[in-house]
């Protein structure tokens, strides 16, 4: 009997779910070796092409429905208007700096600087502008630097228009987005250029959906648990494509994105925080008296764990998938166990940069407290703290509980389809 190359193929819809792939006579290599006249290579049946029953039921009967919800409550709670505060609009220009000269009044420890104006209604024209005098300042204004101003748009004269707001810092900022997405794109091609697309659509997302719909009164938590999906979806689907893989991940990213709004929520309100020590708080309230900031306090915790959770919840759909290649003959107690093992490492590594990013945050506040030399229960108790510090604990819990929530559906998933997989690649006698 002539033996046919093996190639990689799909498992048939219709017909009998056992069948045999033959192989070459011989000494064959797969994912073992075989010896005699016989083979057995489960390489060759595509991973996604037999895929446990129960995950099909998942997917269509729970995801499915959860991202078609959330879509719709995105339509739903989208801001059908703009939410910006007429009263607190501060019209902007750039412009580059020209020339330098000390302000007329020494008293003044200013510089004059002429800015030929980049942009605004004065583009082109040549305004001066006070800035602050070198030394007086970590980051002084030089001669062809590109700076940012502030605009009145009531005054007369344009010597009176313009003040030094801050440096432009736009093109330094464009350059290292694009060492970013060209370093992105080389290492992960176009899984990395799809990567970036999604990252867009997040920036795209949280700008014109989740901060808008809050400011517009909608409740903080649904919106960020809507908007998470949402992203989430995208996001995995779109760089790692429709698949058992990616919807088992989802579905891990999904369970555990609402433990932690849960948890976010109950700590908020056990360790009593007001959300009013939050950055630019106070000023949200006063024009929007209605927003909930113990809402927009766990919005924020829920937000911020999006991105590890997602790192997470892929790590191990992915583990998962492969220890199943390697040992297609593995239970799912195996799977799970071995999964867990590599979860463990991840978690205890994702876990300390979580927390060290939210004390990284809240750096200034500890050397200020530090400074103080105030008690370290006296610290943890301020809510300027606390409230870091529940974020950053609230966050870790919810990729604690990821790991064994994905471990668990990837295993249910493999180890039917390894199952399948070995009725499949049945050794074919070539005598």
């Amino acid at each position: 009997m002539s033996s046919r190359p093996v190639g990689r193929r799909r498992a048939e819809r219709r017909g009998t779910r056992r069948r045999t792939l033959e192989t070459p006579a011989g000494h064959g290599h797969g994912h073992g070796h075989g010896h005699g006249d016989h083979v057995v290579d489960t390489s060759v049946v595509d991973q996604d092409a037999i895929v446990a029953r129960r995950v099909r039921i998942v997917v269509a009967a729970v995801l499915a429905p959860l991202i078609t919800a959330a879509v719709i409550a995105m339509i739903v709670m989208w801001p059908g208007g703009g939410v910006k505060v007429a009263s607190y609009q501060t019209e902007t220009a750039r412009g580059e700096v020209t020339k330098l000269v000390p302000c007329p009044d020494k008293r003044d420890q200013c510089d004059l600087a002429s800015i030929k104006l980049s942009t605004g209604a004065d583009k082109g024209q040549v305004a001066p502008v006070q800035v602050p005098q070198a030394g007086k300042v970590p980051i002084s204004v030089e001669v062809g630097q590109s700076i940012m101003l502030g605009v009145q748009s009531d005054a007369k004269d344009i010597a009176d228009r313009y003040q030094y707001v801050d440096h432009d810092r736009t093109k330094p900022l464009l350059i290292l987005a694009l060492v970013f997405a060209a370093a992105v794109i080389a290492l992960s091609r176009w899984r990395g250029f799809a990567a970036l697309i999604a990252l867009a659509v997040t920036a795209v997302m949280l700008t014109q959906f989740i901060l808008p719909a809050i400011l517009k009164g909608s409740n903080p938590l649904l919106v960020a648990v809507v908007g998470g999906t949402v992203i989430m979806a995208i996001a995995l689907f779109l760089t790692h494509g429709i698949n058992a893989e990616s919807s088992i991940a989802l579905s891990g990213t999904i369970a555990a994105l609402g433990m932690t709004v849960v948890l976010g929520w109950f700590f908020t309100k056990f360790c009593q925080l007001t959300g009013l020590a939050s950055d630019g708080a106070s000023a949200a309230k006063q024009f929007f008296p209605n927003l909930s900031l113990t809402g927009l306090l766990v919005a924020g915790m829920v937000i911020g764990a999006l991105g590890v959770l997602d790192d997470v919840t892929v790590t191990q759909a992915a583990a998962v998938w492969e220890l199943s290649a390697a040992n297609p003959s593995a239970s799912r107690a195996e799977l799970i166990s071995a999964g867990l093992r590599i979860g463990r490492t991840h978690v205890a590594s994702v876990v300390n940069t979580l927390v060290l990013a939210y004390a990284g945050a809240a750096m200034p506040v500890l050397i200020t407290f530090a400074i103080q030399g105030l008690p370290g229960q006296y610290v943890l108790s301020t809510e300027m703290v606390a409230m870091e510090v529940v974020r950053g604990l609230v966050g870790s819990l919810g990729i604690i509980a990821a790991v064994p929530l994905t471990t668990t559906l990837a295993a249910l998933a493999v180890a039917d389809r390894n199952r399948d997989l070995v009725s499949v690649a049945q050794p074919v006698d070539n005598n």
